[in-house]
C-alpha cells in the first residue's frame, strides 16, 4: 500500500487517487478524428506533385552582389516518402570545384497550413530550416528561415520556387540581410 503526503507531510490518504483524464470517451474519440484528418495528406501535398521525378540541374551561384555568377550542373531526383506526407530530393552537384550531395525533405503542415523544408549537405554540419506559405494556385512557393555561415553568424534567408511550365522550375536564394533581398542562387530544374 503506498501513502500520500499533503504538504505539511502527513498522510492524506492511504490509497493513490486514480488518474482522470478530463475528457469522455466521445471527446477523445474527436480528437483522434481530427488528428487521423490533420495527418493525412491533402491539396497542399497535392501542390508538390510537380516537383516529382528525375531533373537536370543549373547551378547559379554569387559569391558577392553584382557580381559574375559561378555555373555549375547538377541531378536532383525528387520523390514521395513517408506514404505522400513528405517530398525527398536527393541533389548531387558542385560546390566550390567540389562534388557535393545535399537532401531536401519538404512537407505541408496541414496544421499550420504552411510548407517547410529543411536542407542538409555533405558540405555542412547546419540545417538550413524554412517556413513560408504559397501564392497563385501554389505555383510560387516563398519560405523564410535563418542560415549558419562560418564568417558572419546566423543569416536571414528567403527561398522562392517557382513552377514554370510541367517539365521546368526554378529555385531562387536570397540573402535577406543584405539591401532587403539579395540573390545569392539560382537553379533552374528541367525534367530529364
Amino acid at each position: 500500500m503506498k501513502r500520500n503526503y499533503d504538504d505539511t507531510g502527513t498522510t492524506a490518504t492511504m490509497n493513490p487517487p486514480k488518474e482522470r483524464s478530463g475528457k469522455s470517451g466521445a471527446d477523445q474519440e474527436e480528437m483522434m478524428k481530427k488528428m487521423e484528418e490533420a495527418g493525412k495528406p491533402g491539396p497542399g501535398h497535392k501542390a508538390l506533385e510537380h516537383y516529382v521525378g528525375d531533373w537536370k540541374a543549373e547551378v547559379k551561384c554569387w559569391m558577392e552582389p553584382g557580381g559574375p555568377p559561378n555555373v555549375s550542373q547538377a541531378t536532383a531526383k525528387m520523390q514521395w516518402v513517408m506514404n505522400g506526407r513528405f517530398l525527398e530530393e536527393d541533389f548531387r552537384g558542385e560546390m566550390m570545384g567540389k562534388p557535393f550531395r545535399g537532401r531536401t525533405v519538404t512537407g505541408y503542415d496541414n496544421v499550420k497550413q504552411t510548407f517547410k523544408s529543411v536542407w542538409i549537405s555533405d558540405m555542412q554540419t547546419s540545417m538550413f530550416v524554412s517556413e513560408g506559405r504559397g501564392e497563385n494556385g501554389n505555383k510560387i512557393l516563398t519560405l523564410e528561415g535563418t542560415a549558419s555561415c562560418p564568417e558572419k553568424g546566423e543569416i536571414p534567408m528567403k527561398v522562392v520556387l517557382r513552377v514554370l511550365s510541367p517539365d521546368k522550375h526554378t529555385f531562387e536564394m536570397f540573402d535577406a540581410s543584405q539591401n532587403g533581398s539579395t540573390k545569392t542562387m539560382e537553379i533552374t530544374y528541367t525534367r530529364k
